[in-house]
């Protein structure tokens, strides 16, 4: 069984950073694409940013392009979320997922994704 285990949330202000990791139990390369979720409450889970971990590909929302960046460490089996310029919207509990498949053309899809974390928190305050 894959477990993965998010850290890094917490509490920022407007125009504030935060960075998020993801460890996997298992070698990185059995998890071919592996991706960040949200969702705020009242919300539907939305697909934030993936990374196809053996070519490095990344795929992001539109809403977080130019201010997240995920990126991938297979030596350290994690996979991290840089979140600049945060937005009160982006507040939400986050999610990390992921699936040995891969991730054009399924990775918004969170039914594509076999397994998650149990989230973390991220709250921008305005």
């Amino acid at each position: 069984q894959v477990q993965l285990v998010e850290s890094g949330g917490g509490s920022v202000q407007t125009g504030g950073s935060l960075r998020l990791s993801c460890a996997a139990s298992t070698n990185a390369y059995t998890l071919s694409c592996m991706g960040w979720f949200r969702q705020a409450p009242g919300k539907e889970r939305e697909g934030v940013a993936a990374v196809y971990t053996d070519l490095g590909s990344t795929y992001y929302t539109d809403s977080v392009k130019d201010r997240f960046t995920i990126s991938r460490d297979n030596a350290k089996k994690t996979v991290s979320l840089q979140m600049n310029s945060l937005r009160p919207e982006d507040t939400a509990t986050y999610y990390c997922a992921a699936t040995k498949g891969g991730c054009a053309g399924r990775w918004l899809n969170s039914d594509e994704y076999n397994y998650w974390g149990q989230g973390i928190q991220v709250t921008v305050s305005s």
